[in-house]
């Protein structure tokens, strides 16, 4: 009787244990603990490299990187998704890290040089007043110089003046060894001539200039009727003694044939 008591006290104390073991909750499987993901700089060839942490996926690594599954699977040449701990993946290529340059020395500023002074020189200046006969203000070949007229070059300095005057020809009056400076040059046109061009300029000769300068002047027409006048004068009288000339011959011829037909 004392046994079965044992026996029945026993089996509601394992009762009373599976009871509370019901009751009490479930205990939860501990979470998996994720390694902080470093954030991944450039390096100095600029690549973006990332070393597998433990806990690490592939997906993990895309999904917080930004990266494409496929596009780090084809930086990295991987087939799969396998990775290892430690292992180095390229996520991409960025600039250089930025890199804080040394200030050097201040760059000490160079003395400048008086600027030389050029050395003086010497022109020549060749000046033509010549007949322009068609008036178009511009000197052609076979238009020759006019005589009676003159020239007068000086500068501005009044170191220099001088006045040539013009004669017949083709060859321009040239003023040689003229020191560098600003010139006036002045022409005077003959009695007759009318400028068909300006008749002075300001020239600026530097050393070493070899400068040509050309006046155009054309005969009025009072001068050129003179001279058509003059010259048909000159004809007329020409034509007078000539023609004098030839009827003495004629009367000449007149007598002598007739003192031939006489003594027939």
């Amino acid at each position: 009787m004392k046994k079965n008591r044992i026996i029945s006290v026993f089996v509601v104390l394992v009762l009373a244990l599976i009871l509370l073991g019901l009751r009490r909750p479930a205990l939860a499987s501990p979470l998996l603990q994720y390694t902080p993901f470093p954030t991944p700089t450039p390096g100095s060839d600029g690549r973006i490299l990332y070393k597998v942490q433990p806990g690490d996926t592939l997906l993990r690594i895309s999904l917080i990187a930004g990266v494409p599954l496929d596009e780090l699977r084809g930086l990295n040449n991987l087939v799969g998704d396998n990775i290892v701990v430690g292992q180095e993946l390229l996520l991409g290529l960025g600039g250089p890290s930025q890199v804080t340059p040394t200030p050097g020395p201040s760059p000490t500023s160079t003395i400048e040089l008086p600027t030389p002074t050029p050395i003086p020189g010497a022109g020549i200046l060749c000046v033509l007043l010549y007949n322009d006969r068609n008036g178009d203000s511009i000197r052609q070949e076979e238009e020759p110089s006019i005589p009676g007229g003159a020239i007068s070059v000086s500068n501005r300095s009044g170191s220099f003046s001088e006045t040539a005057p013009t004669e017949t020809g083709i060859e321009p009056i040239c003023f040689l060894d003229l020191s560098e400076g600003d010139y006036s040059i002045t022409v005077a046109v003959p009695e007759g001539y009318n400028p068909t061009t300006a008749t002075s300029y300001v020239l600026a000769l530097k050393a070493g200039d070899e400068t040509y300068l050309g006046f155009g002047a054309q005969i009025n027409s009072e001068t050129e009727t003179e001279v058509d006048t003059a010259g048909g004068t000159s004809r007329s009288v020409l034509f007078g003694i000539v023609g004098g000339l030839f009827l003495l011959a004629g009367v000449g011829l007149a007598v002598f044939g007739t003192r031939l037909l006489r003594g027939k």
